[in-house]
């Protein structure tokens, strides 16, 4: 890392998300390949105060990957790349084995050996305690007082059936400046069928109803309000119905049933005339598009309206402009970096949200006049971009990565927090 961070420059914040599950999968390869991507955003923003919110630690099949977590941890924490920062936290919910609380839910924050008075809040104590060295927390996440952690009721899972989805909240001060920061994982769509039925569809209302909990939970009478940031794995989708009615607003639609059950079983889009050329199939996981392009031309942004599942919460939750591609679900296969696979539409799913009070800070307080940016990098492999899960790099006041194939990032550095 070139050069010496002084208090006198401002503090670098740089947040990140990343959906890693498949990183454990292909810890030779992929893992790697994050990791050298996350080490030279460090070193080119070289923030103060690192944040990095991860979902689906461990992958799918968490027993089995237990010691490749364990040394994706030890890398960060000992690595030649982050040598500078001389304190460290690293959250990580690994008790698999209770489906009642188990989230796969990492949350890793680095400080720089520069930064002086920092201090973290102690929520069974209610007061902050100052950062001191390192340390590594995991498995009864519930009873570490240092952080809230709660996997959602099971009736807000669809069917009543669990999954790994829930959120953390840790709490930092920066001198006399004290923010939230919220590590979140929200529900998926099952099936590209079910989603295409209705406007919005009842994905999204799912979706909603767990983010408005969460809201509530950071908001209410137990501890004093604070700007938040809320930075993870949404899952937010574009509207399924009203984005492929413009997709094929020209073709028509052709029905295929489940001979035992008459289920629809898939949906064949095709054009008019031109020998009646299959525009776009729909099934349970199959969102095959003909032309891709139409995602990534000017970053997608055609295809913003159809984004919408934020909308509800406009009074709530606040966003930097996206100047990015849609970050979900980029192909895994390094020689494809730049290609969708063709389970589901692409989407935003990888998100870095605010209150207003600290979108606030952003534009017109003291925040306002460090450098923001909001957005995408790829993962390169060699001379290829490859992605895995989501992946993005944004940069803004506050920076944020993912890793549903993507890197995201955002970066704030200003004398807000000297």
């Amino acid at each position: 890392m070139a050069g010496k961070l002084t208090a006198a420059q401002g503090t670098g914040i740089l947040l990140v998300t990343a959906n890693v599950g498949s990183l454990f999968e292909d810890p030779e390869n992929l893992q790697k390949t994050w990791l050298r991507e996350f080490y030279q955003t460090v070193q080119s923003h070289k923030p103060h105060f690192v944040a990095v919110h991860c979902q689906e630690v461990g992958g799918k099949n968490y027993e089995a990957s237990m010691s490749h977590v364990d040394s994706f941890v030890k890398e960060l924490l000992s690595s030649d790349a982050m040598k500078e920062y001389s304190r460290a936290r690293v959250y990580l919910d690994e008790n698999y084995k209770s489906q009642e609380h188990f989230t796969a839910l990492g949350s890793f924050y680095f400080i720089h050996e520069s930064l002086k008075n920092i201090h973290q809040f102690d929520f069974k104590a209610k007061k902050f305690k100052k950062v001191v060295g390192k340390e590594t927390c995991s498995e009864t996440l519930e009873s570490t007082p240092s952080l809230e952690k709660e996997k959602f009721p099971q009736d807000y899972f669809p069917e009543c059936k669990w999954s790994r989805k829930g959120f953390i909240r840790t709490r930092w001060a920066l001198a006399d400046c004290a923010f939230d920061l919220v590590n979140i994982h929200l529900f998926h769509d099952a099936s590209n069928l079910v989603a295409w039925e209705k406007s919005p569809s009842v994905y999204s209302g799912t979706r909603q109803k767990a983010l408005g909990y969460v809201l509530d939970r950071i908001t209410d009478q137990r501890h004093e309000k604070l700007p938040y940031f809320v930075f993870g794995d949404f899952n937010f989708r574009l509207d399924s119905k009203q984005v492929i009615e413009s997709l094929c607003s020209t073709a028509t639609m052709q029905t295929v049933r489940a001979a035992d059950t008459n289920e629809v079983d898939k949906l064949i889009f095709r054009e008019s005339d031109n020998d009646r050329k299959v525009v776009l199939q729909l099934e349970k996981k199959l969102f095959n598009y003909v032309n891709q392009d139409v995602f990534r031309e000017n970053n997608g942004t055609s295809l913003l309206e159809f984004d919408k599942e934020l909308s509800v919460f406009k009074d709530r939750l606040h966003e930097l402009e996206i100047s990015f591609p849609p970050s979900y679900p980029y192909s895994e296969d390094s020689s494809q970096g730049k290609e969708y696979m063709n389970t589901r539409c692409p989407a935003w799913c990888d998100r870095i949200l605010m209150s207003p009070f600290a979108r606030d800070l952003v534009l017109k307080g003291s925040l306002a006049k460090g450098g923001r940016t909001y957005s995408v990098k790829r993962l390169c492999e060699n001379t290829r971009e490859t992605n895995t899960t989501h992946r993005h790099i944004c940069t803004n006041t506050l920076t944020h990565t993912q890793t549903h194939t993507h890197f995201a990032q955002a970066y704030t550095e200003d004398k807000l927090f000297q």
